[in-house]
């Protein structure tokens, strides 16, 4: 894939005409496409409200959605996750809920029918490099959203702010749970 580049030049020029200074900024073309990673998939995105979210796998039977008998909640305050049993490419779907919105869907892909590699070429091809890389996962991620490919062959899209968000609030969480932890034990 060739990389474009975006510029912005200025030059300045001193009054006896001796110096010149450029000053050049940019982009590559990876940088650029990190703006344009994906939020949704097959109508349905990240942020949606749930009843939506229910709307749009009823009227798409790829997910094989069966109703309110995949909808299940977390053990966590505010979290809800449908399960959904696909067919074609896709064997399984999983959407997760934060506060009654979309934040985190997740697609087991049919080893089968396609394969990690081509995967990952066509994501390549279509954002730009990983932002990391290493055997068993490659995640392109910026402010917005962090799409992974994770083997054996799991696609996953994440609303980065929302999951950074949740994390921050298990710390906050696990910090109060080690303090009555601590007087408990120091009660004994």
């Amino acid at each position: 894939m060739a990389q474009q580049l975006e510029i912005d030049a200025t030059a300045g020029i001193t009054e006896d005409g001796a110096e010149a200074t450029v000053s050049i900024t940019g982009k590559t073309g990876t940088e650029q496409a990190k703006e344009k990673y994906p939020v949704s998939y097959r109508g349905i995105s990240l942020g949606m409200p749930i009843e939506k979210v229910k709307e749009s796998l009823k009227a798409d039977s790829l997910y094989g959605y069966r109703g309110e008998r995949d909808v299940s909640l977390l053990p966590t305050q505010n979290r809800v996750l449908i399960e959904s049993e696909g067919i074609s490419f896709l064997n399984r779907s999983w959407f997760q809920f934060y506060n009654d919105k979309l934040y985190t869907m997740i697609f087991k892909l049919d080893s089968n029918r396609v394969d990690f590699y081509s995967i990952f070429r066509a994501l390549q091809d279509k954002y730009g490099e990983p932002t990391s890389l290493d055997p068993e996962k490659i995640v392109w991620k910026n402010e917005q959203v962090t799409l992974s490919l994770e083997r054996p062959l799991i696609i996953k899209y994440i609303d980065t702010q929302v999951f950074a968000e949740i994390q921050n609030t298990s710390k906050v969480d696990k910090s109060a749970e080690e303090l009555t932890r601590k007087g408990f034990l120091e009660s004994l």
